[in-house]
């Protein structure tokens, strides 16, 4: 028996400036399409043309994380269902071409069909700020890094006397405060000593202001994670970068996940079928939130130097067979398993109060 659906079903292929949407009836007859603008009016207009074609079942909406952010929050501020849709299938581009209105009508069959069930993030509570802070940091840490390997560079080619006097301090961090102390001449910056002599300060200055920003950040970082997630962060070898990572990737509606089986799928921590003939073996999976899965390595890594529980497991694995990269594949699983159950309480709880 089919499954009798009295509500119209809609798709919504999201963009910058503007958000295309297209209605199907409960048979998948196309009704209307139709182009709104990001804004709140434009989401108002939408959720009012959506209920002019009668009730809602469902909305599949690609980019819920990113362009149609906004519209997600709308949409679920007003009851609807929101389910995450992702990009139509190469074959389907190639029988049918591609355009804005075509893609939203395919997202509104695959939410009809129930080809996509995933439920969107949460954006708008903690995890969200948690999100913000952290791209915030990784920016600013990138940032860091390429000041520094520019500062080296240009000790290495500085003029020798400017160079001798640098490459005493034996620290990069050293050199970057003997950078701060130097006075070009402005008068005479067509000399390459004077250029460089600027060069530097100027890069000396970027990086001691990125290191402020990092040290503020991470301090309203720590702050959140705990208060998110205490008895994750509780957990060995877990800290701050970790944790938030974690946090980000489950999203703070983390019920919207099957189970830790599930979490373990989106940090790429699954073991993936790698058996042929008398071999019987897993493999590391190569899908999934990659930053996730770094975490997850970076603890393994940590409880494999300093927990004496993980080392035992690692040496009685490697008595069975196992290679070093099959052994972190499966502490990560563990870890995944550990940690998913550890944020579901944490995240029930904020949610509770």
């Amino acid at each position: 028996m089919t499954d009798q659906r009295n509500g119209v079903v809609a798709g919504v292929d999201a963009h910058l400036d503007e958000h295309h949407v297209a209605v199907l009836d409960a048979q998948g007859r196309l009704l209307e399409t139709a182009a709104f603008p990001t804004t709140g009016e434009g989401y108002a207009r939408l959720i009012g043309w959506l209920r002019g074609h009668g009730p809602i079942d469902r909305v599949g909406v690609e980019s819920s994380g990113a362009y149609a952010a906004g519209l997600v929050r709308a949409l679920l501020a007003h009851g609807i269902r929101v389910v995450e849709v992702n990009q139509p299938h190469p074959h389907a581009r190639q029988r049918r071409g591609k355009s804005d209105p075509l893609d939203a009508e395919l997202a509104a069959r695959a939410a009809l069909s129930r080809t996509a069930s995933a439920l969107p993030k949460q954006t708008s509570g903690i995890v969200e700020a948690i999100r913000q802070l952290s791209v915030a940091r990784n920016g600013a840490l990138k940032a860091r890094t390429a000041a520094r390997q520019q500062l080296d560079s240009l000790i290495i080619t500085a003029p020798e006397q400017l160079r001798g006097k640098l490459r005493q301090a034996r620290t990069l961090k050293a050199r970057t405060r003997l950078c701060l102390q130097l006075r070009p001449d402005s008068n005479r910056l067509h000399q390459p000593a004077e250029a460089a002599k600027l060069a530097l300060r100027s890069l000396g200055r970027r990086i001691r202001d990125l290191e402020h920003e990092l040290s503020e950040l991470d301090r309203q970082l720590e702050q959140l994670v705990h208060a998110a997630a205490p008895r994750t962060s509780q957990l060995f070898a877990l800290g701050t970068q970790s944790t938030s990572q974690l946090l980000v990737t489950a999203g703070q509606n983390i019920d919207r996940l099957r189970g830790e089986a599930s979490f373990a799928k989106i940090c790429a921590a699954a073991p993936i079928q790698a058996s042929s003939g008398r071999t019987s073996r897993h493999r590391l999976d190569y899908g999934g939130d990659r930053q996730a899965n770094r975490a997850l390595h970076m603890i393994a890594v940590c409880r494999l130097r300093h927990c004496q529980r993980t080392q035992a497991y690692a040496a009685r694995r490697k008595a069975e067979g196992l290679n070093r990269r099959e052994i972190l594949r499966c502490l990560k699983r563990y870890i995944a398993r550990e940690t998913y159950h550890t944020l579901r309480a944490d995240l029930e709880a904020l949610n509770s109060t």
